[in-house]
Protein backbone atom coordinates (compact mmCIF):
# COMPACT_ATOMS: atom_id res chain seq x y z
CA UNK A 1 0.00 0.00 0.00
CA UNK A 2 1.28 3.42 -0.55
CA UNK A 3 0.81 6.96 0.98
CA UNK A 4 -0.26 9.83 -0.77
CA UNK A 5 3.08 10.83 -1.66
CA UNK A 6 3.46 7.48 -3.58
CA UNK A 7 6.21 5.54 -0.55
CA UNK A 8 5.62 2.27 -0.02
CA UNK A 9 3.89 1.65 3.34
CA UNK A 10 5.78 -0.81 5.80
CA UNK A 11 5.33 -4.67 5.48
CA UNK A 12 2.94 -6.23 7.62
CA UNK A 13 4.78 -8.67 9.67
CA UNK A 14 2.85 -11.64 11.28
CA UNK A 15 -0.51 -11.42 9.89
CA UNK A 16 -2.54 -14.36 10.04
CA UNK A 17 -3.30 -15.22 6.00
CA UNK A 18 -6.95 -14.96 5.93
CA UNK A 19 -5.86 -11.36 7.10
CA UNK A 20 -3.21 -11.19 4.46
CA UNK A 21 -6.05 -12.42 1.94
CA UNK A 22 -8.47 -9.97 2.83
CA UNK A 23 -5.48 -7.15 2.69
CA UNK A 24 -4.65 -8.49 -0.74
CA UNK A 25 -7.99 -8.46 -2.03
CA UNK A 26 -8.76 -4.65 -0.69
CA UNK A 27 -5.49 -3.24 -2.23
CA UNK A 28 -6.04 -5.08 -5.44
CA UNK A 29 -9.83 -3.57 -5.71
CA UNK A 30 -8.17 -0.02 -5.18
CA UNK A 31 -4.86 -0.70 -7.55
CA UNK A 32 -7.07 -1.94 -10.24
CA UNK A 33 -9.70 1.01 -10.04
CA UNK A 34 -6.64 2.93 -10.78
CA UNK A 35 -4.62 0.99 -13.42
CA UNK A 36 -7.38 -1.20 -15.08
CA UNK A 37 -7.10 -4.87 -15.40
CA UNK A 38 -3.93 -4.55 -17.16
CA UNK A 39 -2.22 -3.64 -14.24
CA UNK A 40 0.60 -5.74 -13.43
CA UNK A 41 0.07 -7.72 -9.61
CA UNK A 42 4.47 -7.32 -9.60
CA UNK A 43 3.26 -3.72 -9.01
CA UNK A 44 0.64 -4.12 -6.96
CA UNK A 45 3.17 -6.35 -4.37
CA UNK A 46 5.45 -3.05 -4.76
CA UNK A 47 2.39 -0.90 -3.19
CA UNK A 48 2.05 -3.02 -0.93
CA UNK A 49 5.43 -3.65 0.69
CA UNK A 50 5.43 -6.97 0.00
CA UNK A 51 7.13 -9.51 -2.23
CA UNK A 52 5.31 -10.58 -5.74
CA UNK A 53 5.43 -14.30 -3.79
CA UNK A 54 3.12 -13.21 -1.67
CA UNK A 55 0.25 -12.68 -3.44
CA UNK A 56 0.84 -15.94 -5.26
CA UNK A 57 1.25 -17.82 -2.23
CA UNK A 58 -2.76 -16.68 -1.91
CA UNK A 59 -4.17 -16.88 -5.45
CA UNK A 60 -2.93 -19.08 -7.61
CA UNK A 61 -2.84 -16.63 -10.53
CA UNK A 62 -3.96 -13.10 -11.81
CA UNK A 63 -7.25 -14.40 -12.75
CA UNK A 64 -8.15 -15.65 -9.35
CA UNK A 65 -7.03 -12.77 -7.59
CA UNK A 66 -10.16 -10.90 -10.04
CA UNK A 67 -12.47 -13.49 -9.43
CA UNK A 68 -12.14 -12.90 -5.73
CA UNK A 69 -12.03 -8.77 -6.49
CA UNK A 70 -15.52 -9.30 -8.73
CA UNK A 71 -17.13 -10.91 -5.45
CA UNK A 72 -15.85 -8.52 -3.28
CA UNK A 73 -17.12 -5.71 -5.15
CA UNK A 74 -20.04 -6.40 -6.84
CA UNK A 75 -21.58 -9.90 -5.47
CA UNK A 76 -21.28 -8.74 -1.47
CA UNK A 77 -23.09 -5.31 -2.35
CA UNK A 78 -25.62 -6.42 -4.45
CA UNK A 79 -28.93 -6.93 -2.01
CA UNK A 80 -30.85 -9.82 -2.60
CA UNK A 81 -33.85 -8.28 -1.15
CA UNK A 82 -34.05 -6.11 -4.36
CA UNK A 83 -35.41 -9.11 -6.10
CA UNK A 84 -38.45 -9.55 -4.18
CA UNK A 85 -38.84 -5.31 -4.23
CA UNK A 86 -39.90 -5.48 -7.44
CA UNK A 87 -42.50 -8.19 -7.39
CA UNK A 88 -43.97 -5.94 -4.49
CA UNK A 89 -47.43 -5.70 -6.11
CA UNK A 90 -49.16 -3.73 -3.33
CA UNK A 91 -47.51 -0.47 -4.42
CA UNK A 92 -46.77 0.74 -7.86
CA UNK A 93 -44.07 -0.04 -10.33
CA UNK A 94 -42.64 3.27 -10.13
CA UNK A 95 -42.58 3.51 -6.65
CA UNK A 96 -40.61 -0.01 -6.35
CA UNK A 97 -38.64 1.17 -8.87
CA UNK A 98 -37.65 4.59 -7.23
CA UNK A 99 -36.78 2.81 -3.91
CA UNK A 100 -34.50 0.03 -5.63
CA UNK A 101 -32.34 2.50 -7.73
CA UNK A 102 -31.80 5.07 -4.95
CA UNK A 103 -30.79 2.50 -2.53
CA UNK A 104 -28.52 1.05 -5.87
CA UNK A 105 -26.93 4.27 -5.93
CA UNK A 106 -26.17 4.28 -2.52
CA UNK A 107 -24.35 0.66 -2.85
CA UNK A 108 -22.75 1.69 -5.87
CA UNK A 109 -21.88 5.22 -6.45
CA UNK A 110 -18.68 4.19 -5.64
CA UNK A 111 -14.81 5.24 -7.09
CA UNK A 112 -13.84 1.75 -6.73
CA UNK A 113 -17.22 0.29 -7.92
CA UNK A 114 -18.14 2.23 -10.89
CA UNK A 115 -14.01 2.52 -12.01
CA UNK A 116 -13.81 -1.24 -12.07
CA UNK A 117 -17.29 -1.92 -13.99
CA UNK A 118 -16.32 0.20 -16.53
CA UNK A 119 -12.42 -1.47 -17.06
CA UNK A 120 -13.64 -4.53 -16.75
CA UNK A 121 -15.98 -3.86 -19.71
CA UNK A 122 -13.42 -2.76 -21.97
CA UNK A 123 -11.17 -6.20 -21.14
CA UNK A 124 -12.37 -9.56 -22.01
CA UNK A 125 -12.64 -10.78 -18.19
CA UNK A 126 -16.26 -11.16 -18.70
CA UNK A 127 -17.16 -9.94 -15.15
CA UNK A 128 -19.24 -7.00 -17.05
CA UNK A 129 -21.49 -9.20 -18.41
CA UNK A 130 -21.77 -11.71 -15.41
CA UNK A 131 -23.29 -8.76 -13.42
CA UNK A 132 -25.07 -7.43 -15.71
CA UNK A 133 -26.48 -10.43 -15.90
CA UNK A 134 -27.79 -10.62 -12.87
CA UNK A 135 -29.57 -7.35 -13.17
CA UNK A 136 -31.20 -8.64 -16.23
CA UNK A 137 -32.67 -11.53 -15.13
CA UNK A 138 -33.40 -9.73 -11.61
CA UNK A 139 -34.55 -6.43 -12.07
CA UNK A 140 -35.29 -5.43 -15.88
CA UNK A 141 -36.83 -8.50 -17.11
CA UNK A 142 -39.21 -8.62 -13.94
CA UNK A 143 -40.02 -4.97 -14.11
CA UNK A 144 -40.70 -5.30 -17.96
CA UNK A 145 -43.10 -8.03 -16.91
CA UNK A 146 -44.48 -6.05 -13.61
CA UNK A 147 -45.67 -3.00 -15.89
CA UNK A 148 -47.32 -5.26 -18.25
CA UNK A 149 -49.51 -6.41 -15.53
CA UNK A 150 -50.18 -3.03 -13.97
CA UNK A 151 -51.23 -2.45 -17.33
CA UNK A 152 -53.43 -4.69 -17.58
CA UNK A 153 -52.02 -6.61 -21.16
CA UNK A 154 -52.45 -9.40 -21.99
CA UNK A 155 -50.08 -12.17 -21.26
CA UNK A 156 -48.42 -10.84 -18.59
CA UNK A 157 -46.05 -13.48 -17.65
CA UNK A 158 -44.79 -14.29 -21.43
CA UNK A 159 -40.76 -13.40 -21.62
CA UNK A 160 -40.61 -9.94 -22.30
CA UNK A 161 -39.58 -8.87 -25.72
CA UNK A 162 -36.41 -6.76 -26.73
CA UNK A 163 -37.95 -3.93 -27.19
CA UNK A 164 -39.38 -3.67 -23.39
CA UNK A 165 -36.13 -4.79 -22.01
CA UNK A 166 -34.75 -1.84 -23.97
CA UNK A 167 -37.16 0.36 -22.19
CA UNK A 168 -35.60 -0.54 -18.86
CA UNK A 169 -32.11 -1.03 -20.07
CA UNK A 170 -32.64 2.78 -20.64
CA UNK A 171 -33.39 3.56 -17.50
CA UNK A 172 -30.83 1.66 -15.82
CA UNK A 173 -28.50 3.36 -18.15
CA UNK A 174 -29.70 6.78 -17.17
CA UNK A 175 -29.44 6.61 -13.69
CA UNK A 176 -25.65 5.03 -13.77
CA UNK A 177 -24.64 7.30 -16.22
CA UNK A 178 -24.68 9.74 -12.84
CA UNK A 179 -22.31 7.91 -11.97
CA UNK A 180 -20.11 7.74 -14.94
CA UNK A 181 -19.42 11.38 -14.94
CA UNK A 182 -18.41 11.67 -11.77
CA UNK A 183 -15.74 8.92 -11.43
CA UNK A 184 -14.49 7.94 -14.92
CA UNK A 185 -15.33 11.63 -16.67
CA UNK A 186 -14.04 13.06 -13.12
CA UNK A 187 -16.64 16.17 -13.66
CA UNK A 188 -17.91 17.80 -10.74
CA UNK A 189 -21.30 16.45 -9.94
CA UNK A 190 -22.88 19.52 -7.71
CA UNK A 191 -26.07 17.59 -7.21
CA UNK A 192 -27.94 15.76 -4.89
CA UNK A 193 -27.75 11.99 -5.73
CA UNK A 194 -30.72 10.74 -4.53
CA UNK A 195 -32.71 13.57 -5.80
CA UNK A 196 -31.48 13.14 -9.13
CA UNK A 197 -32.19 9.30 -9.65
CA UNK A 198 -35.62 9.81 -8.13
CA UNK A 199 -36.05 12.43 -11.05
CA UNK A 200 -34.35 10.70 -13.03
CA UNK A 201 -37.11 7.16 -12.43
CA UNK A 202 -39.94 10.02 -12.58
CA UNK A 203 -38.98 11.47 -16.11
CA UNK A 204 -38.64 7.87 -17.40
CA UNK A 205 -42.30 7.13 -16.10
CA UNK A 206 -43.65 10.46 -17.10
CA UNK A 207 -42.08 10.51 -20.16
CA UNK A 208 -41.11 7.24 -21.94
CA UNK A 209 -43.65 5.34 -20.87
CA UNK A 210 -46.90 7.53 -21.42
CA UNK A 211 -45.33 8.03 -24.71
CA UNK A 212 -44.77 5.14 -25.48
CA UNK A 213 -48.57 3.85 -24.25
CA UNK A 214 -50.06 6.51 -26.41
CA UNK A 215 -48.47 5.67 -29.62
Amino acid sequence: MTSDTGTKAPRRKNMRAEEREKLIVTEAVRFFAESGFEGQTRELAKRMGVSHAVIYRHFESKDALIERVYDHVYLKRWNPEWESLVLERNRTLRERLTQFYVEYAERVFDYDWVRIFVSSGLKSYGLTERYLDIVRNKIIEPAAMELRRERGEVNPSAPPGSDELELFWGLHGAVFYIAIRKFVYNMPIEIDVEEAVRATVSNFFDGALDGRSKR
